[in-house]
């Protein structure tokens, strides 16, 4: 099933102006989601709106307002909710560009789509945006209204598409100064340093596979639900042992061997060896016979 488009547009830098369309990158069909049923009998638990004085309340009947003081509110309607929300002018406008380390990693704020001319039209101008882009190695700092919400965005170009990131506003975002009092002045060893770094070296990865990169969760759920469809007893895999605290050179010494133990041998990691645990705790369950009147605890 093709995409479905979350926004439509235009993109403006001067008296350029591009029609483009954005899709949003999140991938929803991944997520696994849990309904809340009632523990005695499996019906779904639905949320009612209620009132504590009056009870149950119709769509119609409800407000929005601001808790300025305890149990003291303020109503504001739907129209003055409007007069403060951004005007839809549908476009993506470009203050400037910067180089791309200007913006902190931190006031990324999760949210990505990718952005594709609409028509003909925007073809050329686009392709011409892009290039430029690229071959200058900059990012472009825009606003765009969004759902009613004026957002700050990054735009930066990406095999052959730009790609416009949402990024927090400054007042959003906590500073590092905040947390200065909790760092601690203390002044690595020259040997101590010295080992560092042949850690950072041996660890450092020959080849970059996002790909290889999954969300273990995710994975171990899903077969834990099929299972259960498939009405196999589920055994809880044992948990990891927490890690030994030790004196930071031998800790050092023992993790650059083990690093480089593990170059020689494939690695297994800790969603690994959890997926491993339900697949072969799932048939071991099945193979064996389940005794009346008695019921193991799933987890």
């Amino acid at each position: 099933m093709a995409p479905r488009t979350s926004w439509k547009g235009f993109l403006r830098l001067s008296l350029v102006s591009v029609p483009v369309k954005a899709y949003t990158a999140a991938n929803a069909d991944e997520e696994v989601r849990l309904n809340q049923l009632h523990a005695e009998c499996h019906g779904r638990v639905r949320y009612k709106k209620v009132c504590e004085s009056h009870g149950e309340l119709k769509g119609e009947d409800i407000v929005s307002g601001y808790e300025y003081a305890k149990d003291q509110y303020v109503v504001i309607d739907d129209d003055e909710l409007s007069s403060v929300r951004a005007q839809q002018d549908h476009s993506v406008h470009i203050d400037g560009f910067i180089a791309p380390e200007k913006v902190d990693p931190v006031y990324f704020a999760g949210k990505t789509y990718y952005l594709l001319p609409d028509g003909p039209a925007g073809a050329r101008p686009y392709a011409l945006l892009v290039r430029g882009m690229q071959d200058s190695k900059l990012v472009a700092l825009a606003q765009v209204v969004i759902a009613g919400r004026e957002q700050f965005v990054q735009l930066r170009p990406q095999d052959g598409m730009l790609v416009m990131s949402v990024l927090s506003y400054p007042k959003k975002v906590k500073l590092p100064t905040l947390f200065r009092d909790e760092l601690p002045n203390e002044q690595p060893s020259a040997s101590e340093l010295a080992l560092a770094q042949t850690l950072i070296n041996a660890s450092t990865l020959p080849e970059f596979e996002l790909e290889k990169y999954k969300d273990g969760y995710v994975e171990n759920l899903t077969k834990l639900i099929k299972l259960k469809v498939e009405g196999k007893e589920i055994v809880k895999a044992p948990d990891l042992e927490e890690p030994k605290i030790l004196n930071l050179m031998d800790a050092l010494k023992k993790s650059v061997a083990a690093v480089g133990a593990r170059k020689m041998a494939p690695s297994v990691t800790a969603s690994d060896a959890a997926s491993d645990a339900v697949e072969s705790k799932g048939a071991e369950t099945a193979a064996a016979p389940r005794k009346k009147g008695r019921s193991r605890k799933t987890g």
